[in-house]
């Protein structure tokens, strides 16, 4: 039988732009986040001081992702075939959990805010938010472009998203206690604010879990694929078929692929290579070629086969 495994691609994520990028925000979030709890303690804001709190998370999720990208760029090693790839993954779904202890925290105290009003002082609150609103636009514009094919910085995308809506949350209640006294739109601007962290963090979770658990990535149809390998030129039969994603923007097929013989399997190979790559994106292709024989030989019940080898 006749074995393939084609490699296109590379597989370093994390690249010095990356880098560079995340560095860049961690200062900016870093610097604002210290403005903003002392800003949030001297106002009396819960708004503010759950913004600042998002911004800490932010932070620590920015932080696991520059380890990520890191780990990512290791060689992959003798135990680890693989690399470090899934380090992206695992920051991914640590970023997800630690928005929802994020999320769950700032919603008991709102809780507790709306039984028992604070009084807040508005001016500075608005000030303190709008600045926060800049820092973030600025952090976003950064990583514009970077996060959409790795989940890793999805991750760090999505904290600032929900920070960003946090800052609006929050200028919209300090201009409603500011001209109106409504101090109740403190605490419910962060409830909010907690609604759209706890929905983020939730795909965020979700995707991560099914990269884990080596579902078929969503954009590839694994039926499809069956199909499109039939139809090529004497292909009968494809089984043992698996897809999966390694890491973000890397994945990966392996299969049995019956042919008529093995004469011209490099034939076979390059043109099942070609359709996958071209047609699916699939990175990392491992085929194993078969004739009817052998697939036959493979499936007897008693495990005999009586083809010479």
């Amino acid at each position: 039988m006749a074995q393939g495994c084609q490699h296109h691609g590379s597989h370093t994520h994390g690249p010095p732009s990356h880098v560079r990028r995340l560095w860049i925000i961690i200062l900016l979030v870093a610097g604002y986040a210290v403005a903003e709890v002392v800003g949030g303690f001297w106002t009396n804001s819960l708004a503010l001081l759950a913004d600042a709190g998002h911004m800490v998370s932010d932070l620590a999720s920015l932080l696991i992702s520059l380890f990520a990208a890191w780990m990512a760029t290791r060689q992959a090693g003798r135990h680890q075939t693989f690399g470090f790839h899934r380090a992206e993954i695992l920051a991914a779904l640590i970023n997800g959990a630690l928005l929802f202890v994020v999320a769950g925290g700032i919603l008991h105290e709102a809780w507790e805010r709306l039984q028992t009003p604070h009084v807040v002082i508005a001016g500075p609150m608005l000030a303190i938010a709008i600045g926060g609103l800049i820092v973030n636009l600025i952090s976003l514009g950064v990583l514009h472009g970077e996060h959409e094919e790795n989940l890793n910085l999805r991750g760090a995308w999505l904290h600032l998203i929900g920070d960003t809506l946090g800052s609006v949350a929050v200028i919209v209640a300090a201009i409603l206690i500011w001209t109106l006294g409504w101090t109740w739109a403190d605490p419910v601007a962060s409830i909010l604010a907690c609604l759209v962290i706890l929905y983020s963090a939730w795909h965020l979770m979700s995707d991560a879990m099914r990269i884990l658990m080596e579902y078929a990535p969503r954009d590839v149809d694994v039926d499809h694929v069956r199909r499109q390998l039939l139809g090529l030129p004497d292909v009968s039969d494809v089984h043992c078929l698996h897809i999966w994603t390694i890491a973000s923007g890397l994945k990966a097929i392996s299969a049995h692929v019956v042919v008529a013989d093995l004469v011209h399997s490099a034939d076979h190979l390059s043109r099942m290579q070609e359709l996958l790559r071209t047609e699916f994106d699939l990175k990392h292709i491992t085929l194993q070629l078969e004739t009817e024989a052998i697939y036959a030989c493979e499936n007897r019940a008693d495990g005999a086969c009586l083809l010479t080898h």
